[in-house]
């Protein structure tokens, strides 16, 4: 069976998207297909696959992380999505996206686009290892679970080829893991481990988690915008006074075409 299929990025964070409004021709999209989709030999190459989905009048992301298993969110990919389904589906701004962490508003100015990506949870310490090397990090929620860890330098960690070590108890479904160096005043960089994925070039939920935890360091007034530079490029994230994180950055879908993988 052949059928359509986008590819898009965020920040280089990419992803297969797969029109399905009315669900029949993906099913309940099998593992296997989104693990043939994501392969970057064998298949169209992505982080992700995100399916498009009409529910209840709106719209619902389906995310799926390279190995085929199911995640909560993904702060790239709604934008990703955003920017498809206004494209491709004549959608207008501002946009209620529905996800399994709950309905996501996305609006856009120019070639960016703004995601209101709800309340965090800071959930306290914890720690993450890599090769037998431990570092405290910060527990946050942002729909899904993140361990926000501060490094001297970026390269430190070493290569992120498996998940870091981390408390199965605290993250029982796994935990993305960002890795952060400060740049200047309210200003971070940073790596990261995405469970399911591995390192990837961004993680839009991952750089919210990691702005939202220097906030809180910094002791920063809420309001305040952190630049977050990933390998991919740059998200501009802000915590506002009612208790919103939003997250700022492009979105681009690159190709589209058939396949029957």
């Amino acid at each position: 069976m052949s059928y359509p299929f986008l590819k898009g990025h965020g920040t280089e964070n990419d992803f297969v998207v797969l029109p399905d409004p009315d669900g029949t021709v993906h099913g309940d999209l099998p593992a296997d297909r989104v693990r043939a989709l994501c392969d970057r030999r064998a298949g169209i190459g992505g982080d992700g696959v995100l399916r498009a989905v009409r529910e209840d009048g709106g719209w619902f992301m389906d995310y799926r992380n390279a190995d085929g298993s199911v995640s909560e969110m993904c702060g790239n990919g709604v934008r990703v999505f955003a920017r498809y389904l206004h494209e491709r589906e004549g959608e207008g701004f501002p946009m209620r996206i529905s996800t399994r962490a709950g309905v996501k508003v996305l609006d856009r100015t120019g070639e960016d686009y703004t995601a209101d990506m709800g309340r965090p949870e800071v959930l306290g310490e914890t720690e993450v290892s890599v090769m037998g090397r431990t570092w405290p990090a910060v527990h946050v929620s942002m729909g899904n679970p993140h361990a926000v860890a501060y490094v001297e330098n970026l390269a430190e960690p070493g290569p992120l080829l498996e998940p870091p070590e981390h408390d199965d108890g605290v993250y029982p479904e796994g935990v993305n893991v960002e890795f952060v160096v400060r740049r200047g005043e309210h200003h971070v960089a940073m790596r990261v481990h995405e469970r399911g994925s591995g390192e990837t070039r961004s993680c839009g939920t991952g750089a919210c988690a990691v702005a939202v935890a220097t906030a809180l360091a910094d002791d920063a007034p809420r309001g305040t915008t952190y630049r977050v530079d990933l390998p991919g490029g740059t998200l501009h994230v802000v915590w506002t006074e009612d208790d919103r994180v939003l997250m700022t950055g492009p979105a681009v879908l690159v190709a589209e075409g058939v396949t029957d993988l």
